[in-house]
């Protein structure tokens, strides 16, 4: 498959690059310019033609859907600027998509949308968030309904993987435990098994972490539809 990933300068990005590129064509792209040895396209994802030619070719996009932090301390409205991002350029990027025939599409949202539930409770998919007022969280669900209407309209399939709070083997040997980890390397497997698995329909909901004894977040959904098998322990 020819890949688009958004929000190169991201860890996450440049992972799933890595991982990605033995069996795909990897496109990168990002607000700002990224050093990187795959194909990069700078685009600001705007309602024109330059977001049209970036998805030209393209059979999945990655939405990583990260803004670059030297962005964010350059604005003098960050939370507005998180907003914008998450809707419109979101908007703009799979109403391109869509025009250019990309059939498939996969968005990183966060599993942070249930902070306000009691720790004690095991949530799934069928659960409401309960965002908070923060725009890095508000922002990222305005995101999942900007994705949630163009596959209901029938223009493509798009999968959203909440994430858990992203970390690494390394760093996580060094802090203290957190049950709503997601190892990057389970997280770039996420992203693969949400790539290769056709859902049944048009939009899907998976909730992402690594597994632990009394996990917060239930993963069995996409464990089973999407052969998600996280392999991080402590």
């Amino acid at each position: 498959m020819n890949i688009l990933i958004t929000s190169a300068a991201s860890d996450l990005a440049q992972g799933l690059a890595n991982a990605l590129s033995g069996e795909h064509q990897i496109r990168l792209t990002d607000l700002i310019d990224v050093e990187t040895g795959f194909e990069f396209v700078r685009c600001d994802l705007g309602h024109d033609e330059a977001t049209n030619t970036l998805v030209q070719g393209i059979d999945a996009i990655v939405h990583v859907a990260q803004l670059p932090p030297s962005v964010l301390s350059r604005s003098s409205q960050p939370e507005n600027l998180e907003i914008d991002f998450q809707t419109r350029c979101t908007y703009n990027l799979l109403m391109a998509a869509t025009e250019e025939n990309v059939p498939r599409a996969v968005y990183a949202s966060t599993l942070q949308l249930f902070d306000s539930h009691d720790e004690d409770w095991t949530v799934t998919e069928i659960w409401r968030p309960r965002p908070a007022t923060d725009a890095a969280i508000l922002s990222k669900y305005l995101g999942e309904f900007t994705c949630r209407e163009f596959a209901r309209e029938g223009r493509m399939n798009i999968a959203c993987l909440r994430l858990g709070t992203l970390v690494t083997a390394d760093a996580a040997a060094n802090q203290p435990f957190d049950s709503t980890w997601l190892e990057m390397n389970d997280a770039i497997h996420a992203f693969e098994c949400a790539l290769t698995t056709s859902g049944e329909r048009r939009w899907e909901i998976y909730h992402i972490q690594s597994e632990f004894p009394n996990s917060r977040f239930c993963i069995n959904k996409a464990k089973t539809s999407l052969e998600f098998n996280p392999q991080f322990s402590v």
